[in-house]
């Protein structure tokens, strides 16, 4: 049997999965990098999801080349990836909230201020990983 769902029924979806939330930690790493700098960094909170895109990468890779990394490291770094897309959605709503006029002013605000959505994104990276973590490896009955 060949096609995407053999590729999970069999195992091998798991070590690609992996890899694409490394590099997704990655790639979403810099870009929050560039939009947080740009806002000058005026929150700590700020440097989490920058410091937690190279930790997704390690994870990923070591996810997708060790069956016990896997199953420990992989999800572990995957909450907190996932965690921390739900502390930004939060973070930003509240920034919204925070402009002049705040939510009564929703349509000029959320062009403006901080991307409401774009935590969420980092969180179904987080989420990449906990699936990753759960799907049945290669190689294991």
């Amino acid at each position: 049997m060949t096609g995407p769902l053999a590729a999970v029924r069999e195992g091998r979806f798991q070590r690609s999965l992996a890899l694409a939330t490394g590099a997704g930690a990655l790639v979403a790493a810099a870009e929050i990098y560039l939009e947080h700098d740009r806002a000058g960094f005026g929150n700590r909170m700020m440097w989490w999801p920058v410091v937690l895109g190279p930790v997704g990468a390690a994870a990923g890779v070591a996810g997708a080349a060790d069956a016990r990394a896997a199953r420990t490291v992989l999800p572990l770094v995957s909450a907190a990836i996932a965690a921390n897309g739900l502390q930004g959605f939060w973070l930003h709503v509240r920034g919204v909230a925070e402009k002049p006029g705040g939510w009564r002013m929703a349509r000029f605000n959320l062009e403006t201020g901080p991307p409401v959505f774009a935590p969420l994104l980092l969180g179904m990276v987080g989420g990449m990983g906990l699936v990753a973590a759960v799907l049945r490896r290669e190689g294991r009955a």
